[in-house]
């Protein structure tokens, strides 16, 4: 997950996971250095997601900005809920 570090909606996307208990690894992007802000933005353009944050990845998917729905929907969640 690439985020930025006063983003609000990235601030919400890493307490969906925590309250879901889904590990996941963040990197905030405005605190890196130049290059590796560089590097992050190469990677998210070969990934084919526009660069925009919250930045998820689950799987082979891209989750670009705050998608609750859609986090749930690709970690098997919302099944739970109907149950």
């Amino acid at each position: 997950m690439y985020t930025l570090s006063t983003c609000p909606w990235c601030r919400k996307a890493k307490k969906y996971f925590t309250d879901h208990n889904v590990p996941f690894q963040f990197i905030d992007y405005d605190l890196q250095s130049p290059e590796e802000q560089q590097k992050i933005e190469q990677g998210m353009l070969e990934r084919g997601g526009p660069l925009s944050f919250p930045w998820v990845v689950i799987g082979d998917d891209v989750i670009v900005g705050w998608n609750p729905a859609r986090y749930d929907e690709l970690l098997g969640l919302s099944q739970a809920k109907e149950r």
